[in-house]
């Protein structure tokens, strides 16, 4: 009896965990809610959050170089016998006086100090800072760029394994059916056993593509849930609908305008170069000396022999260093060295623009031959199954002819499916490579 029990519950326990798999939720997923969530959730425009929080203090560290610096010195002390030898001991009668005991002494200072001028190193500081503010900002831009076009690419990836999916499925479900046909004529004597084994070979073939297939789909939707934020768990359905695309494209010169125009990388490499720029001016500075208002105020007690109260100043200082004549020069040289390498950098930068544009031009247009090469394969893979099957069910043609031509569209079908997919892939590349995905309706 106790044996039976626990097969019952092992059963449901069984059919519990199954019916829970069953219940896997599903989410019919489009093109533009999947690129919202990777935004929202992204890690790595977190980390350009931060960034850009970490340029923002580092220019307000450089502007509050203009506010006074204020500082308060106190102290008291106890002495132990202090010997002071005062050198007038008489009084106002010409009587000497006794040297006071000492045994405490307290004092307190209190200054403040205004810069007035530096050589301008504060407010080329500020402006240099405020360049690389503006150049982290537009990294920002540019990594979420980048995060869009990596979510359509993941998303077609998702698109295509599921599309390979669902077309394996397709063609196993009419393989299977052919070895159920060949295996009754073999039966009835009207078919060789070697053909009934060929279609059975065939069909295992598809059954071990259909498993890879399926493993590449998992893969596909378990890091595109990470992409978004969601459950491991989740099933992901792409939405086809989402992915009908009618461009309008421009010619190549109009991309490559519009890169060196738009792409957010070119302008932080600019800002770059003037912050290089102001920071050389900067430096230029220590050349010069540094003028400040300053401000004190003095108090000090020591029983008995000295009491100084409202002692109050207020002067101009003047500071220079002499060994910046000889010292500071390095120190330009190294600072109009980082502005040619920044040059050199915004000149590659441009090159590399102009080709990428041309490559992802390219991509495009051979993308869409490809569709039409791929669309015409698919009528002439359908008509030769066609023609091949009539032959076969009138004995004109081999079983191996008929299954090189099933083979052949199912190949033709994944290619077509893969290649539009891949179009959508290159329009976005395209866009991104000329600065403006974030500026076109990706849906």
């Amino acid at each position: 009896m106790n044996q039976k029990c626990k097969s019952v519950i092992i059963i449901f326990g069984l059919a519990f965990v199954t019916s829970s798999l069953q219940a896997q939720e599903k989410k019919i997923l489009t093109l533009s809610e999947a690129i919202q969530l990777s935004l929202q959730n992204s890690h790595r425009l977190k980390g350009s959050e931060a960034k850009i929080e970490e340029a923002t203090a580092a220019l307000k560290e450089a502007v509050e170089k203009k506010l006074p610096d204020a500082s308060i010195t106190g102290s008291y002390m106890r002495l132990s016998s202090a010997n002071i030898d005062l050198q007038n001991k008489t009084n106002g009668g010409g009587t000497p006086t006794e040297s006071p005991k000492v045994s405490q002494a307290m004092y307190g200072i209190a200054n403040i100090s205004m810069p007035l001028y530096a050589g301008s190193r504060i407010r080329y500081g500020i402006e240099s800072s405020r360049y690389l503010q503006k150049a982290t900002e537009l990294d920002a831009a540019q990594e979420r760029e980048e995060v869009i076009a990596n979510t359509i690419e993941a998303y077609i990836n998702l698109y295509k394994t599921k599309a390979a999916v669902n077309l394996v499925k397709e063609n196993l479900s009419q393989s299977q059916s052919r070895v159920n046909d060949l295996s009754s004529l073999e039966k009835n004597g009207l078919l060789a056993r070697n053909d009934l084994l060929k279609a059975e070979l065939q069909s295992s073939n598809t059954e071990l593509t259909l498993l890879n297939v399926e493993n590449n789909w998992q893969l596909a939707n378990v890091s595109m849930n990470l992409i978004l934020g969601l459950p491991e768990q989740t099933e992901l359905v792409p939405d086809s609908a989402s992915l009908s695309l009618t461009p309008e494209v421009k010619t190549l010169n109009e991309y490559i305008q519009s890169a060196l125009t738009n792409r957010k990388d070119v302008e932080a490499m600019a800002f770059r170069e003037k912050a290089a720029q102001t920071g050389e001016r900067a430096v230029k500075g220590e050349y010069y000396p540094a003028l400040q208002l300053t401000g004190g105020y003095i108090a000090a007690n020591i029983p008995k022999v000295l009491t100084i109260t409202n002692a109050v100043n207020v002067g101009v200082g003047v500071s220079y260093n002499i060994g910046s004549l000889w010292k500071t020069k390095a120190k330009v040289q190294q600072a109009e060295a980082r502005t040619k390498q920044l040059a050199a950098a915004e000149a590659l930068l441009d090159d590399q623009v102009r080709i990428q544009v041309n490559q992802q031009y390219l991509n495009w247009l051979s993308s869409q031959k490809k569709i039409q090469v791929y669309a015409k394969a698919v009528e002439q893979a359908l008509e030769n199954y066609k023609i091949t099957k009539n032959k076969y069910d009138n004995s004109l043609a081999t079983t191996t002819e008929l299954l090189d031509a099933d083979v052949a569209g199912l190949q033709a079908k994944l290619n077509y499916a893969f290649a539009k997919a891949d179009a959508v892939v290159a329009y976005n590349k395209l866009l991104l490579t000329a600065g403006i995905i974030g500026q076109t309706d990706n849906k």
